[in-house]
């Protein structure tokens, strides 16, 4: 047996793991969870400050949810199930804060770049921004 095999394979199980549908779901939680990482990283670097992207929130979501169905459904354990079980409410709430912010930003009348709220013109080309999330004016 080569040293390939038996740091892959041990006992005939790779990675040593007795493998299955929920454990599966298990390491699924923990990739996507431990993903968000990753995403949250690049688009700081990418920004050059501290952002949190809502695939973050998505990541958070689903590895939440993964890891509890497997603790709730198949370990069976309180501690890891109360571990995961409130812990998705802040990101489905984060998702809807990023969504209803998403859906007031102002879009420009010419260029249809997006703004940022509370402007009143496009930065891209000067034009006033019209839509949901463009600034009220006293002019009639």
């Amino acid at each position: 047996m080569s040293l390939f095999d038996e740091v892959l394979w041990p006992g005939g199980k790779f990675l040593g793991i007795e493998w299955h549908p929920w454990k599966v779901v298990g390491w699924a939680g923990n990739a996507v969870f431990t993903s968000r990482f990753l995403v949250q990283w690049y688009a700081t670097e990418k920004q050059g400050r501290v952002v949190v992207p809502s695939l973050f929130w998505w990541f958070s979501l689903g590895g939440a949810l993964l890891l509890l169905s497997y603790a709730a459904l198949y370990q069976r354990d309180s501690v890891f199930v109360a571990a995961y079980a409130f812990s998705w409410i802040p990101y489905l709430r984060n998702l809807l804060i990023h969504h209803r912010t998403e859906r007031d930003r102002p879009r420009c009348s010419s260029c249809a770049s997006m703004g940022t709220a509370g402007d009143r013109y496009c930065a891209r080309c000067g034009s006033a921004h019209t839509g949901p999330g463009a600034p009220k004016t006293n002019e009639t």
